[in-house]
C-alpha cells in the first residue's frame, strides 16, 4: 500500500487506527517509493528511515494497546529543512559549514509526531529560504514534477515537488513572502499560509522575523486543514459537505489582476464562475495602495534577513551561494529610516485590506502572474534568482506583509501543461472559512486529482 490509495489523510489515519492498515507497512511503501523517485527531483536532502520507521512503530504500539494514536496516525510527512528535528541535522539549504545537529525538536514538528505523524525526510528549499527558484549551489536545484526542466517554486519547493510526485501526502513548509503558495501553486498542489503567529515558528530557522509563517502543503484543501489543527493546536473542522451558498468573494481587480500571463488570467477567470456556480457571490472591491506591499515586503526582508546572517557573513561570506550574498549584503546598505517605515507601511495597509473584506468574506486572485519558469535562463544566477522573486511574488506577499490567512489551490493547467494556482485570502484567524471556499472549489473541479507522468510512470 502507498499513500496514493486512500482518499484523504483523514482515511489513512482512521484506516491506520483501526487496524486495517499498518503503519510499519505505509511507511516502508513510501521509503520505497521515495527511493525510487527522489533521485529525478531531488525533493528531498535528507530521508530518514530509522527515525520514520520508529515513529511508525510507536503508532503501532498505540493501536496494539488500543490507545488513540492520533488525527494524523500513521500519515509519512516531510518536513522542509529549516525545522529542527533532534539529533538529524538541519542544513537550511546553506553550505555544510552552517549546519547543525540541533538536541531538540521545533514545536510545530513535535505536535505532529504527537498526533502520530511519521516524518520519513526533510526537503529542499532555496538557500535559508531567500529565494523562490530553489536553484540551490549546495545541494542542486529542485524540479518541478511536471516538466523537470523547469523551477517547482520556493523556497518551500522541495515540499511541493515531493507532494505533487505522490512521495507524501502532506509536508511542512514556510513562508516569508509566498514560500508555501508559490511552489503549490506551481507543482499543482494546496498550501495555506495561516494567520501571522498561528503556528509556531522557534527552532525553525528564520529569513525574516515578523513575516515569516509556518504551514501545512498537501494534496487537497481537506488534508489541509486537517494539518493545519494539528499544527496551530486547534481542534479539527467539521467534516461533511459543504457549499458557497452566502460566501461573497471579493475580486480585487486593480492589482491583483493585472499583469498576469494570458493562460493564468483566463483560468483564474474560470475558477470564478466556478464558484458562482456554486452558490457564491461576485462583488469587485478594490484595496488601495496594494502596490506599495511589494517594496515594504522587500526592504524588511532585506533588513531583517541581513541582521540572522551578519555573523555568518562576517566569518564565510564566500560559502553562501551568488544570489543569496548578493541580497544579504544589500541589507547592510538600507536605511534605517527606510525600513521603520516600511513597518509602519504595514499597518497602513493592513488597514486597507482589513476595510475591503468587512464588504466581503474572502478576496480571491491567482496566486502567481505566470506557471513554472525554466531552470536555466542567460542571465547570472543572482539577476535571475531577483527577477523571479519579483514576479512570483507581486501576488502573495502582500499577505505575509499584512498576516492574513491565504490558501492556494490548484485552478488549471497551461496549454503546456503546467499547473496554475488560486489563491483565497480571509479575514484574520478565519482559515474556517478560506479552507471551505477553497474545499467547494475543489469539490465542483478536478485538478487536484491530476498526476505528473513521473508518478505515472513509477
Amino acid at each position: 500500500m502507498t499513500t496514493a490509495d486512500v482518499t484523504s489523510i483523514a482515511d489513512t489515519a482512521a484506516a491506520v487506527a483501526s487496524g486495517e492498515v499498518s503503519a510499519v507497512e505505509l511507511t516502508d511503501a513510501t521509503l520505497t517509493r521515495i527511493h525510487a523517485i527522489n533521485p529525478s527531483l531531488n525533493a528531498f536532502v535528507t530521508v530518514l528511515p530509522d527515525l520514520a520507521m520508529e515513529q511508525a512503530r510507536q503508532v503501532e504500539a498505540h493501536v496494539r494497546a488500543g490507545r488513540d494514536p492520533g488525527p494524523l496516525a500513521g500519515v509519512p510527512m516531510a518536513i522542509k529543512d529549516l525545522a529542527d528535528i533532534a539529533t538529524v541535522q538541519t542544513t537550511s539549504g546553506g553550505h555544510r559549514l552552517f549546519h547543525h545537529t540541533p538536541d531538540a525538536t521545533a514545536p510545530v514538528v513535535q505536535r505532529l509526531v504527537d498526533a502520530g505523524a511519521v516524518i520519513v525526510g526533510k526537503t529542499g528549499l532555496h538557500e535559508f529560504a531567500y529565494g523562490v527558484t530553489n536553484v540551490n549551489p549546495h545541494f542542486g536545484p529542485v524540479k518541478n514534477p511536471w516538466d523537470p526542466s523547469r523551477i517547482p517554486g520556493g523556497s518551500s519547493g522541495g515540499s511541493a515537488a515531493a507532494l505533487a510526485a505522490g512521495l507524501v501526502p502532506a509536508a511542512l513548509g514556510t513562508d516569508t513572502g509566498g514560500s508555501i503558495r508559490i511552489p503549490a501553486s506551481l507543482c499543482g498542489v494546496v498550501g495555506l499560509k495561516p494567520t501571522y503567529g498561528t503556528v509556531p515558528v522557534e527552532r525553525l530557522t528564520p529569513l525574516s522575523w515578523t513575516l515569516d509563517h509556518a504551514g501545512p502543503m498537501t494534496r487537497t484543501v481537506r488534508d489541509a486543514a486537517t494539518v493545519f489543527a494539528v499544527m496551530a493546536g486547534r481542534e479539527p473542522l467539521p467534516a461533511g459537505s459543504v457549499d458557497a451558498g452566502g460566501i461573497r468573494i471579493g475580486v480585487p481587480r486593480p492589482f491583483f489582476w493585472e499583469r498576469l500571463e494570458a493562460d493564468v488570467a483566463t483560468l483564474a477567470e474560470a475558477s470564478l464562475a466556478v464558484l458562482k456556480d456554486q452558490g457564491a457571490t461576485l462583488q469587485d472591491v478594490e484595496v488601495p495602495y496594494a502596490e506599495l506591499a511589494g517594496s515594504a515586503v522587500m526592504i524588511i526582508i532585506s533588513v531583517e534577513a541581513t541582521a540572522v546572517h551578519t555573523t555568518r557573513l562576517r566569518l564565510a561570506r564566500a560559502r553562501f551561494g551568488e544570489d543569496v550574498r548578493v541580497r544579504l549584503e544589500r541589507g547592510f546598505f538600507v536605511p534605517a529610516v527606510d525600513y521603520l517605515q516600511a513597518l509602519g507601511a504595514r499597518e497602513f495597509l493592513r488597514h486597507f485590506f482589513t476595510r475591503s473584506l468587512a464588504l466581503v468574506d474572502v478576496l480571491v486572485m491567482p496566486t502567481t502572474p505566470s506557471a513554472a519558469l525554466l531552470i536555466e535562463g542567460e542571465e547570472s544566477q543572482s539577476e535571475r534568482s531577483l527577477a523571479m522573486s519579483m514576479q512570483l511574488t507581486r501576488l502573495t506577499n502582500p499577505f505575509n506583509l499584512t498576516g492574513l490567512p491565504a490558501l492556494s489551490v490548484p485552478c488549471g493547467f497551461t496549454p503546456d501543461g503546467l499547473p496554475v494556482g488560486l489563491q483565497i485570502v480571509g479575514r484574520p484567524h478565519d482559515e474556517a472559512t478560506v479552507l471551505r471556499v477553497g474545499e467547494v472549489y475543489q469539490e465542483a473541479t478536478a485538478w487536484h486529482l491530476r498526476r505528473p507522468t513521473i508518478v505515472a510512470e513509477a
